[in-house]
């Protein structure tokens, strides 16, 4: 990436997004950081994300599109909220500040709009404001992008979708970032079952630029919801070297591959790639999707009966700072397997009991409005299968099952909740909910058929049902 391929003001401009600021630097620098959020890759030549925001920041002080850019990949990486960390509340409070002593374009003031609501946890409103702008800009990839990333922890999947399709046929490929569309295209379409459609996109994305992680992603999803472990297995061996430079998804690509073999049966392959590719990229300072992927993996393992040692104690040391966090119920879901798997009471306790509180006076904040029928059951489910008391977690957990979409994640990412469900039930002492256990493999097996992990669990409720 060169700094001559950078649009400058007036590339900006001839693109219909005009940016307000006379700086071609400042310019540059917000296609630079664009580019690297797209393509879920800091770029060492410009000192990564951080280092195009600092020579952003410095070309243009004043530049409002720099501050919307800045704050809202801090809030898109959910790992801080207004509410308890003071320099990004100060730094909203001086961009919408900024925005309103300033001449800017309708779409720019949007922009500050959109940042600041989901700053106030109004998710749902920012993605609005976001599908605006587009509307009338539909070339404009920071809002398609954190569009598509808020539909995601909204569990949004239809809006997800459709917010790229509507956008899709304006994306010509001589558009900077054009082939990443089809990328984030054929995930909303992985999402909501179109699988073939998604497919051949994330192909045509992957034939065009190799390096295009998000689209390896994609198909990784796919290979998952088909429980085709040759086809997955086999794809992200060959296209390792493509992706796993794209520091900021290589992770979490990594732990669909750990999926694969937990779901095989292969602990030894998974856990290989726990310890090489996910654990040491949470040490060095990880982001939160690096974070849950680890506890992910973890609870995994252990509802197989794996032993994970002393893994825990390295992730819950991370996820105890955030424990009061509570800026999305799916990282808290994650925070507690991690509190219990580390036996640390204390935090266990700090995340129920915080969340309760601000549930009670939640205000507009779609997570904090969640909580009561959702989070809570769904943080408390987690405590009584730790304590054995399955028949409890079952009564938890079952009534909530069509709604832990709401919580956000993809399909893939939350299976950990229905695995846990039928974990529960087939421990149960009740015979209904033994029974219940094979329903819910009956259905998993219609859905996913030839799952070794599913027939596993099924061999077990055979045993049950001979013992019964």
């Amino acid at each position: 990436m060169e700094m001559a391929s950078w649009r400058d003001c007036k590339a900006w401009q001839d693109a219909g997004l005009t940016l307000s600021t006379t700086s071609n630097e400042a310019c540059k620098m917000y296609d630079a950081t664009l580019t690297q959020y797209v393509t879920w890759k800091n770029d060492k030549s410009l000192g990564g994300i951080e280092g195009s925001l600092s020579k952003l920041q410095a070309a243009d002080p004043n530049f409002a599109m720099g501050h919307v850019i800045a704050n809202g990949l801090v809030l898109i990486g959910t790992g801080s909220s207004v509410r308890l960390d003071r320099e990004l509340d100060k730094a909203i409070k001086k961009m919408v500040a900024f925005a309103q002593s300033q001449p800017l374009t309708e779409r720019e003031k949007l922009h500050v709009s959109a940042v600041e609501l989901f700053a106030n946890g109004q998710l749902p409103k920012a993605c609005d404001t976001w599908d605006q702008i587009l509307q009338n800009h539909p070339t404009d990839m920071l809002a398609i992008k954190f569009a598509h990333d808020t539909y995601f922890y909204l569990g949004n999947q239809i809006p997800m979708r459709d917010s790229v399709a509507r956008v899709y046929p304006y994306w010509s490929p001589d558009i900077p970032l054009s082939s990443y569309i089809k990328g984030m295209y054929s995930f909303g379409l992985m999402e909501t079952n179109f699988l073939d459609r998604a497919e051949k996109l994330a192909y045509e994305a992957l034939a065009i630029n190799q390096t295009d992680a998000w689209s390896v992603h994609t198909i990784a999803h796919v290979n998952e919801m088909k429980a085709d472990l040759k086809s997955g297995l086999a794809f992200m061996k060959q296209t390792e070297n493509n992706w796993k430079d794209s520091d900021i998804l290589a992770c979490h690509n990594y732990w669909h591959w750990a999926l694969y073999f937990i779901e095989k049966g292969d602990y030894e392959a998974a856990l290989t790639i726990y310890d090489t590719w996910i654990a040491p990229r949470c040490r060095s300072g990880g982001t939160m999707l690096d974070i849950v992927d680890n506890c992910s993996l973890l609870y995994r393992f252990q509802l197989e009966g794996v032993n994970v040692g002393d893994r825990w104690k390295e992730v819950n040391q991370l996820t105890k700072k955030h424990v009061k966090d509570h800026i999305l119920i799916f990282n808290d879901a994650h925070f507690m397997m991690s509190s219990l798997g580390a036996k640390d009471h204390q935090t266990t306790r700090e995340l129920l009991t915080t969340l309760q509180e601000l549930a009670q006076a939640p205000d507009e904040d779609h997570e904090l409005n969640l909580a009561p029928q959702l989070g809570l059951p769904l943080l408390q489910a987690f405590v009584e299968f730790e304590n054995c008391n399955y028949d409890k977690a079952v009564e938890l957990l079952y009534p909530i099952r069509y709604r832990i979409v709401e919580i956000g994640g993809s399909n893939a990412q939350r299976d950990v909740f229905a695995q846990l469900l039928i974990h529960a039930a087939l421990n149960c002492k009740s015979k209904a909910n033994q029974k219940l256990a094979r329903c819910l493999l009956i259905e998993r097996d219609e859905l996913r058929p030839n799952s070794p992990l599913t027939e596993r669990l099924m061999r077990k409720t055979t045993a049950l049902h001979a013992l019964g």
